[in-house]
């Protein structure tokens, strides 16, 4: 646990947790604080890139051409989004051969899961805030 809250702080050094029970003056306050736009984690906010560690969220691995079906796109395309999620130490990549047919296979890393959930923390601010309008 005290890893896993290293981990936290050493990722999201200033986060500021949203307490939805301290009502909507809370978030708001922290809406304006924290919580903008230009705030948000554009690694993740793409849509294939948050459609990849999406997926990746809920399954251990996935392969180039699982993540290429379910998100409908290109292998160029799914190829540049899962490299810049690589570069950013949120995905890792394994490839290896099955027989003689190339297997690239996709896991997200603590750090994409922290990017993620920091990512839906903030658009859940976002959304609580535009409802107590």
């Amino acid at each position: 646990m005290a890893k896993d809250s290293a981990l936290q702080k050493e990722i999201e050094p200033d986060h500021q947790p949203v307490d939805h029970r301290a009502g909507v003056l809370g978030i708001v306050r922290n809406l304006s604080q924290k919580t903008n736009a230009d705030s948000l984690d554009h690694l993740i906010h793409e849509r294939i890139r948050l459609g990849i560690v999406s997926a990746l969220a809920v399954n251990d691995t996935m392969t180039f051409s699982d993540l290429k079906k379910l998100l409908n796109t290109t292998d160029g395309n799914l190829s540049v989004h899962a490299r810049k999620l690589e570069d950013a130490s949120y995905v890792s990549c394994t490839k290896s051969f099955e027989g003689r047919i190339p297997r690239t296979k996709y896991k997200l890393t603590e750090n994409g899961r922290w990017a993620l959930k920091r990512y839906l923390d903030h658009m859940d601010a976002l959304i609580q805030a535009m409802r107590a309008r």
